[in-house]
C-alpha cells in the first residue's frame, strides 16, 4: 500500500471540504446564535452560495476559512466572557443579592471596534467606498423614536443625529454636494468626496411608525459598527480641512434643533482664527525677514514671495471645477425659511451652495423683516404677508434648481400653484428612451446659460448639420457645404443597407449590380433585334417579356430572414448566454412597453386640455 493511501470516504473534496453549514459552524465555534450573527456582522462575513449544496437548499453555507477566521479572533473570547457576566448578574438578582449585582455591573466586560474597522477598511478610500449603508442606516435611527422594547436607546438616537450633521456640516463646508431627490422613501442625496460617489438615503422629518417585522436586533449591531466607521471618516475629513474633531458647538442652539447652524459657526470661528494664527505667523516672519536682509543683504523679492506663500490661507485652488460652480451658484442670494418647509434638508442643501439661510424661530442668523433677503421658501397655498424686494417660491424651486445646474424661473414654483414635475437627476431619459417635456425645457435654459446652440424643437442631435435646423446665421458658402456632406451621407446610408439587405439573402451587392448590367445590355440587344425584323419579333418579344416577368421571383421577407438569422444566432451560444439574452430582451420590451405608456397618457391629457 503506497504511503500516501487514502481510503475512499474518508476525505472530503470539492463543496464538501469548502464549504460549511451555519449550524455546523456555530456548533464549531461553541457560541450561541445571536453571538454568531453578531461577531459575522461586525467582521464582514456573509453567507457563501456554493454551486452545488451538499447538504440541501435548505441550508445557509459559509466558507470554512471564513469560520476559521472567526475562531482567531480575539473579540470571540470577550462575546464568551460577556454572555458569562450576563449570567451572572442574573444568577445573583434571582437570589436578591443586590450587593453582588452592583459590584456586577461596575465589572461589565467591554470591546472596542477600532481594530475591526482598521482592519476591514485598510485605506480611507477603501471607507468611503463603503460609506453609502452606513450614512443610511445612522441617518434613519436619527429619526427614529426610542423604544424601550427593541433596545433602541435615546442615548444611540443622540449619537447618530450628532454624527450625521457632523458628515452634513462637512458636505455643506466644503460644497461636496452633487444631487439630491425628494421621493415618497426620502430624501437621496449624492455626494462627491476625494473622487468617490457617495448616495444615502434622509427619511422624512415625520413621525415614524416602527413595523413589527423587522429584528432590530441585526440593525443595531449594523448601527454599532456603522457608529464606529462614521466617527473614524469624520475624524479624518475635519483633520483634512484643518479642523478639530469632534466639534465644539452652541449648547443653546443645539437645544434649539439647530446643529447644522451651529456647526457652521463653529468652522467659521475655526477659519477666522486660523487667519488670525496666519497674520501672527507672517508679522513675526516678516519682522525676522527684515533683520536678516539689514545682516544678509537678502534680495528685496524675498519677503514678498514669503507673503504671498502665507497670504490667504484658508482659501485653496486644489479644488475641481463643479465645486468651484456649486460653491459659487447661490451666491449673492438670501434665502429665509417659513415653518412649514422641511428646514434641516434646505439647511443642508443651500449652504453647500453657497447661499444665506435663516429660518422662522429661535437661534436664526436674522430676521423675516429683512431687506436683504432674496427668497422666502413657502410651502402653503396662500401667503397672507408679502414683501416687494423678494420673491415668494415652493421648496421643490431650490432641488430642481440644485440638481440642473440652472436659476430656473420662479413662474412655475410661486405660491398656491402647481408645480412642475419633479425629475430625478439619478435617471438617464435617453437611455430610458423617453425624454419628458419639462426636461427638454430645462435642456434648453442650460443650453441659453451657457451660450449653446441647440436644434429647434422636434429635430434631433444628428440635425445639427442641417443649416434649417440651426438656430442662429450661417454663410452661404457652409450652407452649401452642409447640405452637400449630407446629401454624400445619405447616398452612403443606402448603399449600406441595400448591401447589407442583399448579404441576408445571400447575393453580393456588386454582383448584383454586374448582373443589372448584363440584364440591361440584353435588353439593349433585344431592342435592336426588334427594330431590324419589328414584325416577326415582336410576338418573341412580348412572350419573353412576359416570361420573364411570369420567372421573377417575388422578394424576400426581410423580417423573417432578420428573425431567421437571430434564432441561429442564439442556438451557437451556450444556455447560459442566452437565459441571458432573453432576461435583456424582456427587460427593454418593459422598457419600450413602459415608454409606450407614458406616451399615451401624455396624449389623453393633451387630449383633455384641449377639450376644456
Amino acid at each position: 500500500m503506497p504511503k500516501h493511501y487514502r481510503l475512499p470516504g474518508k476525505k472530503k473534496e470539492g463543496n464538501a471540504a469548502k464549504y460549511i453549514t451555519r449550524s455546523q459552524a456555530v456548533k464549531y465555534l461553541q457560541v450561541s446564535l445571536s453571538v454568531f450573527r453578531k461577531l459575522c456582522i461586525l467582521k464582514g462575513i456573509f453567507p457563501r452560495e456554493p454551486k452545488k449544496k451538499v447538504k440541501g437548499n435548505h441550508h445557509t453555507y459559509y466558507h470554512v476559512k471564513d469560520i476559521l477566521f472567526l475562531k482567531h479572533e480575539p473579540m470571540l473570547e470577550t462575546l464568551r466572557d460577556i454572555r458569562a457576566y450576563e449570567k451572572k448578574v442574573k444568577k445573583a438578582g434571582t437570589k436578591k443579592n443586590w450587593d453582588l449585582v452592583e459590584r456586577l455591573n461596575k465589572q461589565k466586560p467591554t470591546y472596542s471596534l477600532d481594530r475591526l474597522v482598521k482592519e476591514r477598511y485598510p485605506t480611507f478610500i477603501d471607507a468611503l467606498r463603503d460609506l453609502d449603508d452606513c450614512l443610511s442606516m445612522v441617518h434613519l435611527f436619527a429619526a427614529l423614536p426610542a423604544v424601550e422594547r427593541e433596545r433602541i436607546q435615546v442615548g444611540q438616537i443622540h449619537k447618530c443625529r450628532r454624527l450625521s450633521h457632523e458628515w452634513q456640516a462637512y458636505i455643506s463646508r466644503t460644497h461636496k454636494l452633487r444631487k439630491t431627490f425628494l421621493s415618497v422613501k426620502g430624501i437621496y442625496y449624492q455626494v462627491e468626496v476625494q473622487g468617490q460617489t457617495i448616495t444615502w438615503l434622509t427619511p422624512h422629518a415625520l413621525q415614524q411608525v416602527l413595523p413589527t417585522d423587522v429584528d432590530y436586533n441585526i440593525m443595531l449591531t449594523f448601527l454599532e459598527f456603522y457608529e464606529t466607521l462614521l466617527g473614524f471618516v469624520n475624524f479624518k475629513l475635519y483633520q483634512s480641512i484643518n479642523m478639530k474633531y469632534p466639534p465644539i458647538i452652541d449648547s443653546r442652539l443645539e437645544d434649539l434643533a439647530a446643529d447644522l447652524y451651529a456647526l457652521s459657526r463653529y468652522f467659521d470661528a475655526n477659519a477666522r482664527a486660523s487667519v488670525v494664527e496666519s497674520i501672527d505667523v507672517s508679522s513675526s516672519e516678516e519682522s525676522e525677514l527684515k533683520l536678516a536682509r539689514l545682516q544678509h543683504h537678502l534680495p528685496t523679492n524675498e519677503l514678498g514671495a514669503l507673503m504671498n506663500l502665507v497670504e490667504d490661507v484658508g482659501e485653496k485652488d486644489e479644488d475641481d471645477a463643479e465645486t468651484k460652480e456649486c460653491r459659487n451658484f447661490f451666491k449673492d442670494m438670501k434665502f429665509f425659511l417659513s415653518r412649514e418647509v422641511p428646514r434641516e434638508s434646505l439647511l443642508f442643501v443651500i449652504p453647500a451652495f453657497g447661499g444665506v439661510v435663516s429660518w422662522e424661530g429661535e437661534g436664526a442668523p436674522f430676521p423675516e423683516s429683512d431687506q436683504s433677503i432674496t427668497h422666502q421658501i413657502v410651502d402653503r397655498p396662500t401667503q397672507s404677508r408679502k414683501f416687494l424686494s423678494r420673491e415668494y417660491v415652493q421648496p421643490q424651486w431650490i432641488y430642481d434648481c440644485v440638481n440642473f445646474r440652472v436659476i430656473l424661473p420662479t413662474d412655475e414654483y410661486l405660491v398656491g400653484r402647481v408645480p412642475p414635475p419633479h425629475l430625478s437627476p439619478f435617471v438617464d431619459n435617453e437611455a430610458e428612451g423617453h425624454v419628458p417635456e419639462y426636461a427638454e425645457a430645462i435642456k434648453r435654459l442650460q443650453a441659453a446659460a451657457r451660450k449653446e446652440v441647440l436644434p429647434l424643437p422636434g429635430a434631433g442631435e444628428e440635425d445639427l448639420g442641417d443649416p434649417q435646423n440651426l438656430l442662429g446665421i450661417i454663410d452661404r458658402a457652409e450652407e452649401i457645404e452642409a447640405a452637400e456632406k449630407k446629401r454624400k451621407m445619405a447616398i452612403l446610408q443606402k448603399q449600406y443597407l441595400d448591401e447589407q439587405k442583399l448579404k441576408l439573402e445571400g447575393c453580393n451587392y456588386y454582383d448584383r449590380q454586374n448582373v443589372s448590367k448584363q440584364k440591361d445590355a440584353e435588353g439593349l440587344d433585344a431592342d435592336a433585334d426588334a427594330d431590324a425584323d419589328a414584325d416577326v419579333e415582336g410576338t418573341d418579344a412580348d412572350a419573353d417579356v412576359e416570361g420573364t416577368d411570369a420567372d421573377e421571383v417575388p422578394p424576400p421577407d426581410l423580417r423573417q430572414i432578420a428573425e431567421d438569422a437571430d434564432n441561429m444566432s442564439k442556438v451557437l451560444i451556450s444556455r447560459k448566454k442566452r437565459k441571458l439574452l432573453e432576461a435583456m430582451e424582456i427587460g427593454n420590451e418593459r422598457k419600450r412597453a413602459h415608454v409606450k405608456l407614458l406616451k399615451e397618457r401624455k396624449k389623453k391629457i393633451d387630449e383633455a386640455e384641449k377639450s376644456r
